[in-house]
């Protein structure tokens, strides 16, 4: 390891965290390094419940996806901005060839609260038809692999 280089949190380090942050009390599963967490998020005290769907394998990027309720019905047909894909629904969250997230951040103090940025910009645009949470919308070829590393 090079002086002054973070080592990546393992699954467990990450499952602990997140059963230990009171923002994403929920439930997971952990099996040898992967993870899968589920808890509700509300993105404002007059947003609705949300519930997500954590998805962590040690060494690649996390993936955040919407169960309940149905966004693409919340929608009405219209293409939500910034997802990776539409259906299940997978938040783009970060640009991943950016490294704003890294093995070495905790997902409970990164990836949950920018889930509830997300959810607080989606309840936005679901009234103005404008999203205004900036970044860049992924296109078709801003995809990722599951499986990429950083």
């Amino acid at each position: 390891m090079r002086l002054g280089r973070r080592p990546p949190l393992s699954a467990a380090q990450q499952f602990v965290n997140l059963r230990a942050n009171p923002i994403c009390r929920g439930d997971g599963v952990l099996r040898s390094g992967r993870l899968s967490w589920r808890y509700s998020a509300t993105p404002s005290p007059v947003g609705r419940d949300y519930d997500v769907r954590l998805e962590f394998v040690q060494g690649a990027r996390p993936e955040t996806f919407v169960d309940e309720p149905d966004l693409q019905v919340l929608a009405g047909g219209r293409r939500i901005p910034h997802l990776y894909q539409q259906r299940p629904p997978k938040l783009c969250l970060y640009l991943p060839k950016t490294y704003e997230w890294q093995a070495w951040m905790r997902l409970d103090l990164t990836i949950v609260p920018w889930t509830a940025l997300w959810l607080f910009y989606f309840e936005e645009w679901l009234a103005s038809d404008d999203w205004k949470g900036g970044g860049m919308h992924p296109d078709a070829d801003d995809q990722y692999t599951p499986g990429d590393t950083e």
